[in-house]
């Protein structure tokens, strides 16, 4: 097995765990405005998707000095695998719930569970293929960028539409 392919598989696992323990965080530290930024505030969808986002940019973070240098593409194959995985979370949950009439914790979970394993699938289907345009590279950085601070904005100056919305406090945000 390739280098790459140890780092992705180790980053999948790892973002897992991480990913849910970032759901404790908030309260843990009671309730800090800068730890709010990088963690769920709230029971919202987009809260949740900085339990994928959050340790997927800071693993690949290290992914990139540790293997990505060399790999042509490699911000290009991080953002959209991460953008795919946080798709999924939001299509399969809108899905299950609107079918359904609820949600459940254990389908929520495994949900969050296919979403990093879509996202870490798609950026290695990628890093396997090399982008070979510099664009590529700047536009995985930038969307990249783009998305930590719409994360770090909509923390505290979210939309008024579902997608924000806390279903447990009917409001929005910090």
């Amino acid at each position: 097995m390739n280098r790459v392919r140890q780092w992705e598989i180790a980053g999948l696992f790892l973002v897992i765990v991480a990913g849910a323990a970032l759901h404790f965080v908030y309260n843990w530290t009671g309730k800090s405005i800068v730890v709010s930024a990088f963690v769920p505030v709230n029971e919202s969808t987009w809260e949740h998707l900085k339990l994928l986002f959050m340790p997927y940019l800071a693993y690949s973070s290290i992914q990139y000095l540790a293997v990505g240098k060399r790999i042509d593409g490699f911000w290009y194959a991080k953002a959209a695998g991460v953008i795919l995985g946080m798709a999924a979370i939001v299509i399969l949950f809108y899905t299950y719930t609107g079918i359904v009439g609820r949600n459940f914790l254990w389908v929520d979970i495994g949900i969050f569970i296919l979403g990093v394993l879509v996202a870490f699938q798609e950026s290695s289907r990628r890093l396997h293929r090399h982008a070979d345009r510099i664009w590529q590279e700047r536009a995985g950085i930038l969307c990249l960028a783009l998305l930590f601070l719409a994360f770090v904005m909509f923390t505290f100056f979210p939309p008024h539409i579902g997608l924000f919305l806390d279903p447990v406090t009917g409001g929005y945000g910090i």
